[in-house]
């Protein structure tokens, strides 16, 4: 059975960095696409940014020079650094990975921002 574990949500100040990961484990899993989904309140779960086990990335516009998603294959474990945080980036963060038949979801980290 395959389980996606984040960590590393919390609070945060406009300009500051957070750093998330999501260790993904189950026997023999080997996930093709690794990457994080965001929800914010009230609106829709949107992409933030994927990677590939090759490590090819497809970012979201909103993040793009900002966020930095990293893997490590033999952990099956994937990385976001985010920086120069925005009131807009607060939202639950949702870890996916994907083998090319299923997709599986963590059940979320919170970043929370502060003035």
């Amino acid at each position: 059975q395959v389980q996606l574990v984040e960590s590393g949500g919390g609070l945060v100040q406009p300009g500051g960095s957070l750093r998330l990961s999501c260790a993904a484990s189950g026997s023999s899993f080997r996930p093709n696409t690794m990457g994080w989904y965001r929800q914010a309140p009230g609106k829709q779960r949107e992409l933030v940014v994927t990677i590939s086990r090759g490590g090819s990335t497809n970012y979201a516009d909103s993040v793009k020079g900002r966020f930095t998603i990293s893997r490590d294959n033999a952990k099956n474990t994937v990385y976001l650094q985010m920086n120069s945080l925005k009131p807009e980036d607060a939202a639950v963060y949702y870890c996916n990975a994907a083998t090319y038949y299923q997709g599986y979801w963590g059940r979320g980290a919170q970043v929370t921002g502060s003035s």
